[in-house]
Parts: C-alpha cells; structure tokens; sequence
C-alpha cells in the first residue's frame, strides 16, 4: 500500500497546520505546570513559560445560519457555520476559550471539534476578535485565565524572563 499524497480539496493542497501527528494529548510541559499550578496558584509563571512553546485545542462548534419552515411550520437547518467559541462575562467582556487536550475540550462540549493552535495563535485570536482574555480549560480540572499584558506578550510572541516568581515579557527592541 502506498503513503498517502498531499491533501487536496476542489483541486487546491490544503497546507499542513504544523500538528499533523498530534495525539490530542496535554504537552508534558504545560501538564507539569497546570499540576503545580493547582496547588499553588504563585506558580502561574510557570504556565505561562509552558504554554509559549505549546499547542492548544480552540474549538469551534457550529451555529445555526439560517432556518427554513416546512409545510406544517416546523424548523429546519437552512445553513451552518462553524465557528471559534467566545464566552461573554456578566460584565460583556469575551474571551477566547482553548483547551490544552482533547480530554479537557470533551469534558466542556463533547460535540466541539478540536482546531490545534500555537498558544500564540489561540492568543492572537483572542486580541483580534478583541477578548481580554484566553481561557484555558475552563472545565478543568485547572483552568487558567490569560488576560492584560500576558495575553498580549504571548500574542506577539514575546520573550519571558523569570523575575524572582514572576516574570516579565521582554519586548523586541524597535530601533
């Protein structure tokens, strides 16, 4: 039997998203982390350091378009879309929701469909459908709120730099 070819829909090579192989398991880095994390929350440095080399799950679920009523007035799906999941705090803030797994992603939705991400990505996303926040595993068992001047670093992928038990972002000098 042969390897498998590129893949290709309507003629045109879909490009490899870079997570070809990926398992949908938690990355052992980010996993340490959250564990550490979970018992002393002082520790979200760490996860932070973790998730900048990461992937991340963002999922995206569908959302009715448009609907059609037949001859004896029930409804019927015209059209869907899928479509990334904000969630909207009491007080209209959004923000984006990524999950580190498959495990953590089914334990919210188990009908949402797992789109692998850089953690970078899954931040840039957030800033550009303009969320405060990138919310990590909000089910848990550890979820993690990115959010400020955080989630903006690891959207412009920014370096960390370990400060006593905080750390800093460092920006690329702009001369």
């Amino acid at each position: 039997m042969s390897q498998p070819g590129p893949s290709r829909f309507a003629g045109s090579r879909i490009p490899d998203s870079g997570f070809a192989r990926d398992t949908g398991e938690q990355d052992a880095a980010v996993a340490a982390a959250l564990e550490e994390y979970a018992l002393d929350r002082s520790r979200y440095a760490d996860v932070l350091l973790a998730l900048r080399e990461s992937r991340v799950l963002v999922p995206v679920v569908a959302v009715l378009g448009e609907v059609e009523y037949d001859d004896q007035g029930l409804a019927h799906d015209k059209s869907s879309d899928m479509a990334a999941v904000l969630m909207q705090g009491r007080d209209g803030r959004l923000a984006l929701l990524a999950f580190t797994g498959t495990t953590t992603l089914q334990a919210w939705n188990p009908e949402a469909r797992p789109v692998p991400v850089t953690a970078q990505v899954a931040a840039q996303s957030a800033v550009q459908d303009e969320a405060v926040a990138l919310v990590l595993d909000i089910a848990g068992p550890v979820p993690v709120v990115v959010e400020g001047e955080d989630l903006r670093g690891l959207a412009a992928g920014w370096a960390l730099a370990r400060v006593g038990d905080q750390v800093a972002w460092i920006r690329p000098d702009r001369a």
